[in-house]
C-alpha cells in the first residue's frame, strides 16, 4: 500500500478518527476519575475530621465517667477526709490502671495538687489543671487536651462531694496508637500526630504510616501547619498521593500538637485506572480490528478506481478498446458505467473532432491542416521521385462586399457554389481542393510543371467569370491566384504556402489575375514588414512631430481653426511625409495607435495654447479602421479627461470612403462622438461615392470640398460651378463648409464671393510645427486684412 494513495489515506482516516476518539474519550475519563477521586477524597476527609473529632469526645466522656466512678467510691472519700495519703495514691492508682490512665491526681480546694501517680507528669501540669478546675466549677466536670511532656493528653476533672465538694479528682489519658489505630480501623484513612516545639520542625508521635513515611510526613510539613493551614490538596510520600486535612490538637506556649488525616488518592483512583488500562488494551485491539478492516473496505474501494485509472490511461493513449468489467450496483458500479459511456462518447467526439481538425465543415473540403499534410507529403514523394510539384493559392474579389451587402447565409451559399465550381474544373480523380479560411482555397497539382499550373490558374479565372445565380441574385466574382512550385521556390511545406500566399496578394494588388511567385515580390513584403517595425519603433521613440495647418473664416479674416497632421522624422532617411507611410499604417491597421497619438498631442496642444489665450478648434483625421473601432468613444473621452480640454474644442473628419465601408458600424461611432460634444466633418466631399439620402442622416457639422476642386477653381468654371453647388448644399443642410487647397488670392476671393465658411491652404501657410503657431498667429493678425481684400 503506497505512502500517498487514496487507499492509504481511507486507511489512515478510519484509524485516525478512531485514535482520536478513544485519545479524547481517554483523557476526559482520566481527568474525571481524577477530578472525582479528589473531590471524593476531600468530602471523606471532611466526614473523617468529624468522626475523630467525635471518637475523641467519647474518649474523654469514658475517661469523666471512670473519673466519676472514682469521685464517689466512698472508701477513698473516707481516705480524704482522713487524709490517708498512702490509700488516696493507691486508689488512684488502681481505678486510673482499669480506665488505661497514665496519670491520675488528686487536687485540693487550693487547687494544689495533692496526690499524684506521677510525679514526673505532675510538674508540668499545675497551670493545666487550674485552668481545668476552673471550667469544671461551671459545668460540674470538664475535659481538654494538653501537652505533657511533649505529648499529647486528654485531660478530665471531677469534683469530689461528701456532699459539697472536697477535692477534684484529674485524669490524663495519652492521644496515642490506640486512638489512631481505631480510627485507621473505622476509616481506612491514614492518621498522624505531629508535635512542633520552638524550631519550628514537626517531628511524628504517632503514626499508622510506617517510621520512614512518618518521617517523610514530617519533613514535608510547613511551618504555617501550626494555625493557618487547613489542607494540603497534593502531598507525595514515596510515590503515593494523598489529599490531607489538618486538625489542631493541643497546643501550649512552646508545643503545638496537630493530627493529619490523609486520604490516598492513587488507591482510591486505583480501580478505575485499572479500568483504563482495559479501556486502552480494547482500543489497541479495535484500532488493530479496524485497520483490518479499513483497508479491505479501502481495497474494495480503490481496486475499481484503479482500474478505472488505467482505463484512463488507455483513453489518454488512443485505446478505446479496454474492457471495463466493474459490476457493482453501488456508486463504483454507477461510475464504472458512466466511465463506459465516457469512453463511447469520447470515441464518437474524436472522430469527429478529427473531422473538423482536417475537413471544412461548411464545403466538405480539406482544410488548412489537410492541406498542409497533403503538400508535406507531396514534396517528400517529390524527393524520392526527383520530381516537382505545384499550389495554387487563390482569394475571391469583392467576398466581403458581398457578405456586408447580401449577408452571411448568402456567403456561405456562394463559397460551396465556389467549391463545386473548383472540383469541378480538376476533374474526378484529381486532388479535391481546400478551403484554407474565409475565402481562401488551395489546390494541390503533384508532379506538375509550372506550364500546368499556369494552365490550370487560367481555367480557374475563366470558370469564375460565369457568374453565379443564388436565390435570383446574380453574383460576378474574380479572384487572385498565386502560384508557387517545389523545389524552384521553396523546400519545404510552410515556405511553399507562404510564398504562394505572397504571389496571391500581389495579383489581386496588380489585378493580373495569376501571379507566380518571384524573389522580387517578396523583397516588397519584407519591405512593408520592416516599414511596420520601423513605425512602432517610431511611436516607441517618439520620431512622430505634430503640425498644424490654420482654417480661416473668410468673412473675417479669423484663424477658428487648425487642422493637426503627422509627420515623421526617421533617423535614416529624415523627414518623411504622409503620403509615404499613412496608406501603408492604414492597410496594417497601425493606423489605430497613430490616431490615438495625434489625439493626445493635439489635446496636449489645445490645454497649452488656452492657456495662452488661444482658442481654436483642432481638426483631428479619422480612418476607416477608426470608426469601426467601436471602443473609440471611450479612448478619446479618456484622453479629453486626462488632459481637461472640452470636447467642442475638437472637430473629426472623416472621409465619405471611410463612412460606406461598414455605414452601421461608423454610424454607431459618429453617434458616440458627437454625442460626447465634437464636431463631425465629412473630408474630401465629393470624391466618393456615398448616398446624399445616408450622408443627411449622419450627425456632422461640417462638408469640407476636396482639393481637386478648388486648385484651378478661378481658371475652370466647372470646377467653380461644383464648389458653389456643393457650399449650397452644404448651407442647406445646416453645415459649414470648408475648402481645402487655397494657393492663390484669386481663390480665396472666389470662395469668399460664393459665400465659403472657411479656407484652408498654403496660400494661407503650410503646415508648421505646432510650437511655432503662436508666433505665425501674431503675424497673421498683423497682415491677414491685405490678404483678405488681396
Amino acid at each position: 500500500m503506497r505512502l500517498h494513495s487514496l487507499e492509504s489515506r481511507v486507511v489512515t482516516l478510519f484509524i485516525g478518527l478512531l485514535l482520536i476518539l478513544q485519545l479524547s474519550g481517554f483523557i476526559a475519563i482520566d481527568s474525571a476519575i481524577d477530578r472525582n477521586a479528589r473531590t471524593a477524597a476531600e468530602e471523606d476527609l471532611r466526614i473523617n475530621e468529624k468522626i475523630f473529632v467525635r471518637l475523641l469526645d467519647q474518649n474523654a466522656q469514658k475517661l469523666i465517667q471512670g473519673s466519676i466512678v472514682l469521685a464517689k467510691d466512698y472508701a477513698f472519700r473516707e481516705a480524704i477526709g482522713t487524709h490517708d495519703t498512702e490509700t488516696i495514691v493507691s486508689t488512684l492508682s488502681n481505678h486510673g490502671k482499669r480506665i488505661g490512665a497514665d496519670l491520675t491526681m488528686l487536687v485540693g480546694l487550693d487547687r494544689q495538687i495533692s496526690a499524684s501517680t506521677s510525679t514526673v507528669l505532675t510538674n508540668s501540669l499545675q497551670e493545666s489543671v487550674a485552668n481545668l478546675i476552673r471550667m469544671a466549677e461551671r459545668s460540674g466536670s470538664a475535659a481538654t487536651t494538653a501537652i505533657v511532656d511533649g505529648k499529647p493528653y486528654q485531660m478530665v476533672v471531677v469534683p469530689v462531694e461528701a456532699p459539697v465538694t472536697i477535692s477534684w479528682v484529674v485524669m490524663a489519658i495519652p492521644i496515642g496508637k490506640n486512638i489512631v489505630n481505631d480510627m485507621r480501623d473505622l476509616s481506612m484513612m491514614q492518621i498522624s500526630l505531629l508535635t512542633s516545639g520552638t524550631d519550628q520542625k514537626w517531628t511524628s508521635n504517632v503514626s499508622t504510616l510506617s517510621d520512614d513515611q512518618a518521617l517523610k510526613l514530617a519533613q514535608l510539613m510547613p511551618a504555617e501547619a501550626k494555625n493557618k493551614l487547613k489542607s494540603i490538596p497534593n502531598l507525595e510520600i514515596d510515590d503515593d498521593l494523598y489529599n490531607a486535612r489538618i486538625l489542631p490538637i493541643a497546643k501550649s506556649d512552646q508545643i503545638t500538637t496537630i493530627a493529619i488525616l490523609q486520604l490516598s488518592v492513587s488507591q482510591a483512583v486505583a480501580p478505575y485506572k485499572k479500568l483504563q488500562r482495559n479501556l486502552l488494551i480494547l482500543t489497541v485491539i479495535g484500532t488493530i480490528i479496524a485497520s483490518i478492516i479499513s483497508a479491505i473496505t479501502a481495497r474494495r474501494i480503490t481496486g475499481p478506481v484503479r482500474q478505472l485509472a488505467e482505463t484512463a490511461r488507455r483513453l489518454g493513449a488512443g485505446d478505446y478498446s479496454a474492457p471495463i468489467t466493474i459490476n457493482q450496483k453501488d456508486e463504483i458500479g454507477d461510475l464504472a458505467r458512466a466511465f463506459s459511456t465516457m469512453r463511447e462518447g469520447i470515441s464518437q467526439r474524436e472522430k469527429e473532432i478529427s473531422r473538423l481538425a482536417y475537413w471544412d465543415t461548411l464545403t466538405n473540403l480539406p482544410n488548412r491542416a489537410l492541406f498542409t499534410d497533403m503538400l508535406e507529403q507531396a514534396i517528400t514523394t517529390a524527393k524520392l521521385r526527383h520530381t516537382g510539384c505545384f499550389i495554387l493559392m487563390m482569394d475571391l474579389d469583392r467576398f466581403k462586399h458581398v457578405n456586408d451587402v447580401m449577408g452571411h447565409r448568402f456567403g456561405d451559399v456562394l463559397l460551396k457554389q465556389v467549391a463545386a465550381r473548383l472540383t469541378a474544373e480538376l476533374g474526378a480523380g484529381a486532388t479535391k481542393p481546400a478551403r484554407l479560411g474565409g475565402d481562401e482555397f488551395a489546390i494541390l497539382l503533384p508532379s506538375a510543371t509550372r506550364e500546368d499550373a499556369q494552365d490550370l490558374a487560367t481555367r480557374i479565372l475563366l470558370a469564375l467569370e460565369k457568374p453565379i445565380s443564388i436565390e435570383d441574385q446574380t453574383v460576378d466574382l474574380g479572384a487572385g491566384i498565386g502560384i508557387a512550385g517545389f523545389p524552384e521556390h521553396a523546400a519545404d511545406a510552410v515556405s511553399l504556402l507562404s510564398r504562394a500566399e505572397v504571389a496571391m496578394y500581389a495579383a489581386k494588388q496588380s489585378n493580373n489575375g495569376a501571379v507566380t511567385y518571384s524573389p522580387a515580390i517578396d523583397k516588397t513584403s519584407q519591405q512593408s514588414l520592416s516599414l511596420l517595425s520601423e513605425l512602432r519603433a517610431a511611436l516607441e521613440q517618439q520620431a512622430f512631430r505634430l503640425y498644424v495647418q490654420p482654417k480661416v473664416a473668410l468673412d473675417t479674416g479669423k484663424v477658428v481653426a487648425v487642422e493637426a497632421l503627422v509627420r515623421w522624422v526617421h533617423p535614416e532617411r529624415g523627414f518623411i511625409f504622409p503620403d509615404q507611410f499613412i496608406p501603408f499604417a492604414e492597410q496594417t491597421g497601425f493606423i489605430r495607435q497613430l490616431t490615438h497619438w495625434v489625439m493626445n498631442e493635439a489635446a496636449r496642444t489645445c490645454r497649452e495654447w488656452d492657456a495662452n489665450d488661444m482658442h481654436m478648434k483642432i481638426s483631428v483625421n479619422i480612418s476607416t479602421r477608426d470608426l469601426l473601432d467601436q471602443e473609440l468613444p471611450t479612448k478619446f473621452a479618456q484622453i479629453l479627461e486626462e488632459h481637461q480640454v472640452a470636447p467642442a474644442s475638437f472637430c473629426l473628419e472623416i472621409t465619405e470612403s471611410a463612412i460606406m465601408d461598414d455605414p452601421v458600424r461608423a454610424h454607431q461611432t459618429l453617434d458616440k462622438l458627437h454625442a460626447m460634444g465634437m464636431d463631425l466633418s465629412i473630408d474630401d466631399f465629393g470624391t466618393g461615392y456615398s448616398s446624399l439620402a445616408y450622408l443627411k442622416r449622419l450627425p456632422v457639422d461640417e462638408l469640407k470640398i476636396d482639393k481637386s476642386f478648388v486648385l484651378k477653381m478661378e481658371k475652370d468654371i466647372d470646377d467653380t460651378k461644383i464648389v458653389k453647388s456643393t457650399i449650397d448644399l452644404g448651407h442647406n443642410m445646416g453645415l459649414r463648409v470648408v475648402a481645402e487647397g487655397v494657393e492663390n488670392a484669386e481663390v480665396m476671393a472666389l470662395l469668399k464671393d460664393l459665400g465659403c465658411d472657411q479656407a484652408q491652404g498654403y496660400f494661407i501657410s503650410k503646415p508648421m510645427p505646432a510650437a511655432n503657431m503662436a508666433q505665425w498667429l501674431s503675424d497673421w493678425k498683423t497682415h491677414h486684412s491685405e490678404i483678405i481684400t488681396g
